[in-house]
């Protein structure tokens, strides 16, 4: 998603580029480049970092940055799913290297329509000058500025802030919520784990077994706070993680408690409580494995 993937006619010019996240689950990086030469009239157009503005002002400025022929713009857009995968997998992704791989792949997409990128500003995300040098890296021929409050220092940021926090905007707005069943409002608040609205409706869509609608990020820490006490789940372990003998240690709470029917059979019960491996696996001697 972005401007006119058409190379813009001004691209072989010496061009400066500012990029900068919106939220952590959806998260959003968003970028916004355009001629050097630009920079005064770029600096005129009231650009500001887009947590200081009303949603009114934000709209009306990405409304008319779009419009604007001497400016490009694109997003990365990255589902909650897509962060919990990389972040509870085994081999784990954590958030700032999620976040540097986006804003890595928003210059490269830049770089590859042709346009000669000289000079990149960045809000930083971890320490700005490790950042810096990370970027510098992969491409040696561009400048690069890292820098906290970033989107409030340089114009260039301050543009792609608005194209970031407004494209988040309009997808939470828009977002198709899987779980169809469930009565859910889309009265989130800000995302932000101290505010009042957001913790209500963390809070009010909470499910003691499933946790929250995948519009959340399970990696989220807020989450695990707010599902403390809740019922506690043991997955199937692999043999030799539980000592040899395939039971666990800890038991998982029946599901007869929140309405669900029981199983019928011990053996059932067993198996769906997750003390002993699945028979078929047992029967056949099958471990998991790692390494082949």
């Amino acid at each position: 998603m972005g401007s006119d993937c058409l190379t813009p006619e001004w691209a072989s010019q010496p061009c400066l580029m500012g990029i900068d996240e919106a939220g952590r689950g959806p998260m959003v990086y968003g970028c916004l480049y355009c001629p050097i030469s630009y920079q005064t009239t770029l600096a005129s157009l009231h650009f500001a970092d887009s947590k200081t503005l009303k949603e009114e002002k934000r709209e009306e400025l990405y409304e008319s940055l779009k419009l604007d022929k001497s400016i490009g713009w694109a997003v990365d857009v990255i589902g909650p799913r897509e962060l919990s995968a990389k972040m509870l997998a085994k081999n784990k992704t954590n958030l700032n290297e999620i976040s540097h791989n986006s804003a890595m792949g928003l210059i490269k997409r830049v770089l590859d329509m042709g346009v000669l990128l000289t000079e990149v500003y960045l809000d930083t995300v971890g320490d700005p000058e490790k950042y810096r040098k990370k970027l510098s890296e992969r491409f040696s021929s561009i400048k690069f500025v890292v820098s906290k409050k970033a989107d409030s220092l340089f114009p260039v940021v301050s543009g792609a802030s608005i194209v970031a926090k407004v494209t988040r905007d309009r997808a939470l707005r828009e977002w198709l919520v899987e779980e169809t069943g469930e009565n859910i409002n889309r009265n989130f608040g800000s995302g932000y784990p101290g505010d009042p609205e957001t913790k209500a409706w963390l809070e009010q869509h909470k499910h003691s077994v499933f946790g929250f609608p995948s519009l959340v990020r399970f990696s989220w820490g807020t989450c695990t706070a707010h599902l403390k006490g809740e019922v506690e789940v043991a997955w199937e372990s692999d043999e030799t993680e539980e000592g040899g003998n395939g039971n666990s240690s800890k038991r998982q709470a029946k599901l007869s408690r929140f309405g669900f029917t029981t199983c019928e059979s011990r053996s059932e019960e067993m198996e769906s409580s997750g003390k002993g491996r699945c028979k078929f696996f047992q029967a056949r001697k099958i471990q998991q494995v790692t390494q082949f």
